[in-house]
């Protein structure tokens, strides 16, 4: 799947189909259900997860959390817009 395909698939009411767990976190978040997002995120103990997790928090405005988050990670919270956050997170996971 390409970033593109990924766009398009934002108009159908499913997540596409064999989509990661990260993806599909990341597809409810584009659609308006960040609650969706947070939720497939909040338990996993991985490092991906925690970088998702930072990113909604971040979104949300708790940056004390969000930073938390990019910790645990192992990562620092980026400097760009949210929206080019989101961009490169799907990318990553493509």
């Amino acid at each position: 799947m390409t970033f593109a395909d990924f766009q398009k698939s934002l108009a159908s009411p499913v997540s596409p189909t064999g989509a990661s767990v990260y993806l599909q976190a990341l597809w409810h978040d584009a659609r308006g259900d960040w609650e969706k997002g947070h939720e497939l995120m909040q338990d996993l103990p991985d490092r991906d997860a925690a970088l998702i997790h930072a990113y909604f928090h971040r979104k949300e405005g708790d940056l004390w959390n969000a930073d938390y988050w990019y910790r645990r990670a192992g990562e620092k919270r980026p400097s760009t817009s949210l929206e080019e956050e989101w961009e490169a997170l799907v990318q990553a996971f493509l």
